[in-house]
This record gives structure tokens, C-alpha cells and sequence, in this order.
């Protein structure tokens, strides 16, 4: 066993390891974090994409195809951890969910977290740089027409800055989100964000 010490969604996490444990059973299995899901576990589908802080920056990777011990003195974020404590949705997460950009909701974790760091990486990226982007992440029901409607939409709403972290809170530049305007106080409904079963 290895001990290992790994932030995620916040919270850190001290724990005793095999070193052949990948990190998407770690996340799912130690620390309970279910919305990052086992897909095709080949590294083909992309369901289990995370975001992992490294020396440069955070960029998302498949949980399937990295261990548990290199995530070791890292951060990693997960689905449940895009979202603000108070319930306020990521703007990526926001867009899915305005544009239909999911049916069955299985690719739907992965998918938004391969979103937020190509957002991260280009702010306002074509229709044929989304799907560039998007590429590693597999949906089997959408024919991915909303998907990037949803990823337009949530470059446009982070655009004009007010969802990016200030200076010194968190990392840099993360794209977080803001408490919704007085005018459009609707919350999106419980069961209506997607949750695979463990």
C-alpha cells in the first residue's frame, strides 16, 4: 500500500492506496465522488474526465488512465465540484442543461469537464474548435450538435469575465460561477442534474 494525500473538490484526502488503483475507481471508491464515471476504462470514451492541477496549470485528464499515486500532492475536480456550495451551477454546466446538450447523461460528467478546460485554454473557441476539443469525449445520443451549442453558449456567458476567480481565490483564472441575477432567480430543479447510480 502507498499512502497518498490528494485534494479533491477542496477537501483533502489522506489515504492508503494500492499502487495499480486508477484514479477514477480512487474517486469513486474512497471518496465517494460516483459523478465521475466508469465508462469504457481504455481511455476511448472520456466519461471519466477530471480536472488534475499540475505544474501547468489544471487540464483535464482521464481518470481512467492515470493511477491514484500520481495524483499524489495534487488537486483534482471533479463534477461535484464545478458547482458552488450554494447550488449555483458552473456556466458550462448551466449550458448543458439550457441547450439539451445531454439525453441519456452518462458521457455528460466528462464531457463538461473536457468543456471547462478547453474554455480555459481558448475563451471563445469556433464551432470546429469545440469539436476539436471535444474529440477524446464520446456521446453515443446527442450527434453532439447541442453539445457544442452548450460550449458556445458557456464561452459566451464566461466571456465577459464575470466568472472568472479574482486574483489570489483559488487558481487564477478558474472559471467559477456567479450568484444568479435578481430577474432570473430560477434554479435548476434537484433531479434535473444529471447523477449516475453508483
Amino acid at each position: 500500500m502507498t499512502r497518498i494525500n490528494v485534494t479533491v473538490d477542496g477537501v483533502t484526502y489522506e489515504d492508503d492506496v494500492e499502487p495499480r488503483t486508477l484514479l477514477v475507481h480512487y474517486l469513486r471508491e474512497q471518496c465517494g465522488k460516483v459523478g465521475t464515471v466508469v465508462g469504457c476504462d481504455t481511455s476511448n470514451c472520456g466519461a471519466c474526465t477530471v480536472l488534475m492541477a499540475g505544474t501547468s496549470g489544471r487540464h483535464s485528464v482521464k481518470s481512467c488512465t492515470v493511477l491514484a499515486v500520481q495524483a499524489d500532492g495534487r488537486e483534482v475536480t471533479t463534477i461535484e465540484g464545478l458547482a458552488e456550495e450554494s447550488g449555483q451551477l458552473h456556466p458550462v454546466q448551466q449550458a448543458f442543461h439550457e441547450q439539451h446538450a445531454l439525453q441519456c447523461g452518462f458521457c455528460t460528467p466528462g464531457m463538461i469537464m473536457e468543456a471547462v478546460d478547453l474554455l480555459q485554454d481558448n475563451p471563445h473557441p469556433s464551432d470546429d474548435e469545440v469539436r476539436e476539443g471535444l474529440k477524446g469525449n464520446l456521446c453515443r445520443c446527442t450527434g453532439y450538435q447541442n453539445i457544442v451549442r452548450a460550449v458556445q453558449a458557456a464561452a459566451s456567458a464566461m466571456g465577459n469575465g464575470a466568472h472568472r476567480a479574482p486574483e489570489g481565490e483559488g487558481m487564477p483564472g478558474t472559471p467559477v460561477a456567479e450568484p444568479a441575477a435578481a430577474a432570473t432567480d430560477e434554479r435548476v430543479p434537484e433531479e434535473a442534474v444529471p447523477r449516475p447510480a453508483p
